[in-house]
């Protein structure tokens, strides 16, 4: 059992996660006393589906101190009512509703546990939670999955986990018609990763409809499988591009969707997957710190882009990206354009080399370095930190 930084809150709470994080595994080790209700077996699932009531009788029957899971509660999302009363009855039973899949949950209306279940998020591996057992080049091929780390197989997991998700979260809830253009629709997508996201040079890609494309991206985005990084825009000096950002979960998923042949240039492929990695570090670092910050990117008309910038109660960062061994000064310029607009932007270029160094107000940091440091008991990086 690897500890994870999550801090569980001690009221009822939802635990979203991509399939394959941990999130059973985590709430088995802290919680091992609690109620399990688990809707991925089938007559669990029937039983709950067909009298979502039975949840009133079974509570009522249990100590209040005793926790109840939900697992996977997006398969019957009427159970949400009952849930509603229960707390409402006694605001000191806890709850624990886990998810792999957003999109019903909304159906059904989050909303109505407003205020009395904390929403928090489970994420891949952070470097910081394996220690010595993180390896750059390593997760950058096979990503930071929970399911995947724990595998001796790892490659035959990566490649199965995605047909897992198509059979059982998007063909058996009938998200799609043609699972054939969906399929085609995940390769295509994983040429966006790190990149501004285009609708209809995926849908020619694709040949489908621009709207399709938007159907697909916005079912992915609810799988959990994927997420929009917006660009930032406050207090602008510059016109800046309009469009958002999109990456995939995980460098490893990356990784298995992207295609590789001949004309694919491996440095590419490996720069969109540090990126990714970089990105997938700074979301869970946020969520566990309690969403304090929001992530966004920086990019005007011009073309002068910085990868990540940082903006909220724990501070203003400037992130850029390198998958290179030493650091060239055409590598800060975004960054010195960013400090020029915004001088009070703390800004970090992230190589793959293995100095650390300050060079024009810019705190130049191995990445593999950065990433085991990156933990949610501490704000992203101080300049006292050189």
């Amino acid at each position: 059992m690897i500890p994870r930084f999550f801090n569980p809150p001690e009221s009822s709470f939802f635990l979203f996660g991509p399939r394959g994080t941990g999130k059973t595994t985590w709430i088995r080790a802290c919680f091992p006393q609690a109620e399990w209700i688990n809707l991925l077996e089938a007559d669990i699932m029937r039983k709950f589906s067909a009298r979502p009531e039975h949840l009133l009788e079974k509570a009522r029957l249990l100590s209040k101190t005793k926790p109840i899971v939900i697992d996977e509660i997006q398969k019957v999302p009427e159970l949400l009512s009952s849930v509603h009363l229960l707390i409402e009855e006694d605001k000191e039973r806890q709850f624990i509703l886990t998810g792999s899949s957003a999109r019903k949950i909304k159906r059904a209306g989050v909303d109505l546990l407003a205020g009395r279940a904390i929403l928090t998020t489970l994420h891949p591996f952070m470097a910081a939670e394996l220690g010595s057992k993180f390896d750059l080049s390593r997760a950058l091929h096979e990503g930071m999955l929970p399911i995947v780390f724990s595998a001796s197989n790892r490659e035959d997991v990566l490649k199965t986990y995605i047909d897992l998700y198509i059979r059982e979260e998007v063909q058996m809830e009938g998200l799609i018609r043609n699972v054939g253009n969906f399929g085609r629709f995940l390769e295509s997508i994983s040429f966006s990763h790190g990149n501004v996201l285009n609708f209809s040079e995926i849908a020619r890609e694709c040949e489908v409809e621009r709207k399709v494309v938007q159907h697909y991206v916005k079912i992915i985005e609810d799988l959990l499988l994927a997420f929009r990084v917006p660009v930032f825009t406050k207090r602008a000096k510059r016109k800046t591009v309009v469009s958002e950002k999109l990456y995939l979960f995980d460098a490893g998923v990356y990784r298995s969707l992207r295609p590789r042949g001949p004309i694919d240039r491996p440095e590419e492929i490996e720069g969109a997957a540090l990126e990714g990695l970089v990105a997938q570090h700074l979301r869970a670092w946020n969520a566990y710190r309690g969403n304090k910050n929001t992530l966004y990117y920086w990019r005007t008309y011009h073309h002068v882009e910085v990868d990540f910038i940082v903006y909220g109660e724990d501070g203003f960062w400037g992130i850029e990206v390198k998958n290179t061994a030493r650091v060239r000064p055409s590598d800060l310029r975004s960054l010195k354009t960013f400090q020029q607009d915004y001088p009070e932007c703390k800004t970090i270029l992230l190589y793959r080399g293995k100095e650390k160094f300050l060079r024009d107000n810019v705190a130049c940091i191995p990445c593999e370095e950065f990433l085991e440091n990156l933990t949610p008991n501490r704000i992203i990086y101080s300049f006292s930190d050189n």
